[in-house]
């Protein structure tokens, strides 16, 4: 009989996405392939030395966490000095996609299409005026490392852009105001390392009590309606798909990744960020759009820590 691969599957944390990354790590434990995966089970909020002492007897991992301290580069630096292989993007990668100010850096001088935006200062918290000598509303506030659209908001006057910053700055120490795209939001997911395969596209449509896809948009059950394919023309498809993978190897990523975007009344494609460990609840926005390619949820996982493996 052939001996079952040990996975260490990260899950929970410190961030303020602990919830929903204790939700996927459920649905992964529910669907991993049992005559083939061992699963072990490490909370990075109280179990990173437990780890340390098993990393002998780990085969991979699979990090199923969101937000700081999962998903910026240094639980996957913990993992590269400990030994263990895991899915998805490294250190470099993690941190580049974290940080949606360099992020849209490097999209620019990769061709990619991105709103305009500046950076904040801690001045603009009571007089952000300075901001409209290049910027005009309706404006888009948001911490630059922060996930799941937390600490985010949209201004339509200045009395909302002073309280977004104020906002943000609650949840990080940079922040970014960017011109609001208005259009329909679409997301692409990407697999692969050398050889990327780009995934059906979907279309995000938030109930009509939202202004944008927040936090509680993505999370609360019927609140928003996603289609996957997304209805669009088979030449916007193909851009959208071009445009992901680009977007993937601009911020150095491998494994997978989920790249969002605003698609305009005109057909113009704008990136919004990309998503290096993707929610994934069987539900989730990739796992959607695997199975639509053909991938079920086990079969995504099992392709996943293959990937990780090579």
């Amino acid at each position: 009989m052939t001996e079952k691969i040990q996975v260490a599957l990260l899950a929970g944390g410190a961030s303020t996405e602990r919830e929903v990354s204790l939700a996927g790590a459920a649905g992964f434990e529910k669907a991993i392939d049992r005559e083939k995966y061992e699963v072990h089970r490490y909370d990075p909020k109280t179990d990173l030395a437990r780890l340390a002492t098993d990393a002998g007897l780990i085969d991979v991992a699979f990090i199923l966490l969101h937000g700081i301290h999962g998903e910026d580069g240094t639980v996957q630096g913990y993992l590269d000095l400990l030994g263990i292989p895991y899915q998805g993007s490294g250190v470099l990668g993690s941190a580049l996609a974290m940080d949606k100010n360099m992020a849209k850096m490097l999209y620019r001088l990769n061709g990619l299409p991105v709103a305009t935006w500046e950076m904040a200062r801690q001045a603009d918290k009571t007089n952000p005026k300075r901001l409209l000598e290049t910027l005009q509303f309706p404006l888009v506030i948001k911490p630059i490392r922060e996930g799941s659209s937390l600490g985010m908001s949209v201004a339509v006057n200045m009395e909302e852009l002073q309280a977004g910053i104020c906002l943000a700055y609650e949840h990080d120490s940079e922040v970014m105001v960017e011109q609001f795209i208005s259009g329909r939001e679409i997301t692409v997911g990407v697999l692969g390392n050398k050889e990327l395969t780009p995934l059906p596209l979907i279309e995000i449509i938030p109930g009509e009590e939202f202004v944008f896809f927040d936090y509680t948009a993505k999370y609360k059950d019927g609140a928003t309606q996603e289609i996957c394919p997304a209805l669009v023309d088979e030449g916007v498809a193909e851009k959208a798909k071009e445009c992901a993978i680009k977007a993937h190897r601009s911020l150095q990523l491998r494994g997978y990744s989920r790249t969002d975007f605003i698609l305009a009344p005109d057909d113009s494609l704008y990136v919004l960020e990309t998503n290096t460990i993707p929610g994934m609840t069987p539900t989730s926005l990739l796992p959607q759009a695997a199975k639509e390619y053909g991938l079920n949820f086990t079969e995504l996982i099992d392709r996943l820590l293959q990937l990780a493996l090579e």
